[in-house]
């Protein structure tokens, strides 16, 4: 948490952004009134008023009778891959509160698309190691999830053509094994149409020629040697992103 009288009104908001993603505050909780969060972090009601509507415009909270703010049953707010890492390294829970996962699989494929392929720095065609999950928020799809794995990690860790899932980030046993360290690039949002097979993995049933507009997060990690594997995650239409990493 940031020094007392130091902190914005964003600090704030991220603050409790991070207990409701943690599962700290659960849904239905009351909020501390902001008289307290004014006392606690030594800054104006204007700047605590400030974050709450934030949180409130994110879907994350929502106003009750009573002058008081609640965390809301299932906000629409997409936890994005490094907000995943980060809860992880803070808690060690795999999974968010309300969230599991199904239809884990992992083979090996050939890489027929460009971008990437020059992600992973490999020729269009090469092989890789392919994992996909689906997450789930209070047991309806919310994530379509793919990780693209270059091949020399499997020399390490051939344990990835297993379907379960690790108990923990597969990557820990990869730098355990090798010495080496892995960094994350910045992550990178965008938006386009769902394909075919992502709107199965989501469960969503639209005529052929509908157009279905979801939200794609990409990251991309690194070790001393090079790319070392790729995240895709596809949200299901009606969930967006609030929180991207500091610069």
């Amino acid at each position: 948490m940031v020094d007392k009288g130091s902190a914005g009104y964003a600090d704030i908001a991220a603050h409790f952004r991070k207990l409701i993603q943690d599962g700290e505050l659960q849904p239905g909780t009351t909020m501390p009134p902001m008289s307290q969060v004014k006392e606690q972090f030594g800054v104006s009601i204007t700047t605590v008023n400030r974050a709450y509507r934030l949180l409130k415009d994110e879907g994350l909270t929502t106003p009750r009778p009573g002058a008081e703010t609640v965390v809301t049953r299932r906000p629409n707010v997409a936890a994005t891959g490094a907000a995943r890492l980060d809860r992880i390294a803070r808690t060690g829970k795999t999974y968010a509160p309300g969230e599991t996962s199904i239809n884990h699989t992992a083979q090996l494929r050939s890489c027929h698309d460009p971008k990437v392929a020059d992600f992973l720095g490999i020729d269009v065609g090469d092989e890789v190691v392919v994992r996909s999950r689906i997450f789930l928020r209070d047991g309806e799809p919310a994530v379509a999830a793919l990780s693209v794995i270059h091949m020399r990690a499997l020399v390490h860790v051939p344990e990835l053509l297993q379907p379960q899932p690790f108990d923990r980030f597969w990557q820990e046993i990869y730098k355990e094994r090798t010495g080496r360290q892995t960094t994350k690039s910045p992550e990178r949002r965008t938006a386009r149409l769902a394909a075919a097979s992502e709107l199965d993995m989501l469960d969503i049933h639209v005529p052929e020629t509908a157009a279905v507009p979801v939200l794609v997060l990409v990251n991309v990690f690194h070790d001393d040697e090079g790319p070392l594997e790729v995240w895709e995650d596809v949200y299901a239409p009606g969930l967006w992103q609030v929180e991207g990493e500091k610069p």
